[in-house]
Formats: structure tokens, C-alpha cells, sequence
């Protein structure tokens, strides 16, 4: 698989890790398990930090590998919300590695919308607060179940 360079967001990602040889899988790659546990945790920071509270995971709308993560890579994860609903965000996840510390290069290694719900105490749905930048209120979103 080529290593085709992009450039990341202009902005600080959500989560920035190190994957460790212990995350390898039996061909040397990084764990597909791993790449998904940490797409949801940097999913369930924005969600949260929108959402002023907890929230849980209530789908996986769509997840795409495009290439392999090696130990040694350094790894982001962009989050940007691109949909809330009335107890619902929606977020964008890019993730993207670092590779070759002596020639970086930056490559996209994954994409995924996953989708939140803002949970109250008793862990029952609640109404979403007014969003922080308000071009993310769809105030014609038909209401949730």
C-alpha cells in the first residue's frame, strides 16, 4: 500500500497517541480493535464537551480503514461534530499517522461517524444544551424517539 502524504486539520486533535508493540496484531500491524476503542474515545470528548455532560455511543454510522498503523507511528485523531440532534451528536473522527521519524511523512489512516447521546444521571436520554457555536443547532431536525 503507498503512502500518499496529506496534510492534518489546522487545529489540535482531539487524542494524540503512540500505539505500542503490544497493540500489534500477528502481522505487525496495529490492532484494528485498538484503532476503534480510541476513535470512540475521541468521539466521546467532543460529544461531551457539547453535550456539557455524559454521553454513551449509540451507533458506529460508518468506519473505514485506509491503510495499516505500525508501532512507532504517532497517531491523531480529528473530531468535529457534524450533526446535533435534540439528545443526539453526530461526530466526524480522521485519524491520521505520522510515519518514519527520520523522513516524517503524514498519511490518513482512517474515517469514522460515530453518533452520541447525552445521558442525564440515571443514565436516561436528555435534551441537549444550546450549542456552544450555533450553526451546529439544526433547529429543523425532526425529534428523536
Amino acid at each position: 500500500m503507498m503512502d500518499e502524504a496529506v496534510h492534518c486539520p489546522k487545529r489540535q486533535p482531539t487524542l494524540r497517541l503512540a500505539p505500542m508493540p503490544g497493540n500489534e496484531n500477528m502481522f505487525g500491524d496495529i490492532f484494528g480493535g485498538w484503532v476503534m476503542s480510541n476513535v470512540d474515545i475521541a468521539g466521546g470528548i467532543e460529544a461531551m464537551r457539547h453535550a456539557r455532560g455524559r454521553v454513551a455511543t449509540v451507533a458506529v454510522n460508518s468506519f473505514q480503514f485506509h491503510q495499516p498503523i505500525s508501532s512507532g507511528d504517532v497517531v491523531s485523531f480529528y473530531t468535529e461534530v457534524v450533526h446535533m440532534g435534540r439528545t443526539s451528536i453526530t461526530v466526524q473522527v480522521q485519524v491520521f499517522a505520522e510515519r518514519r521519524p527520520q523522513k516524517p511523512i503524514v498519511v490518513k489512516v482512517t474515517e469514522a461517524i460515530l453518533t452520541y447521546v447525552a445521558l442525564d444521571k440515571e443514565g436516561q436520554k436528555r435534551t441537549l444544551p444550546p450549542a456552544i457555536w450555533p450553526e451546529l443547532n439544526d433547529a429543523d431536525a425532526p425529534p428523536e424517539p
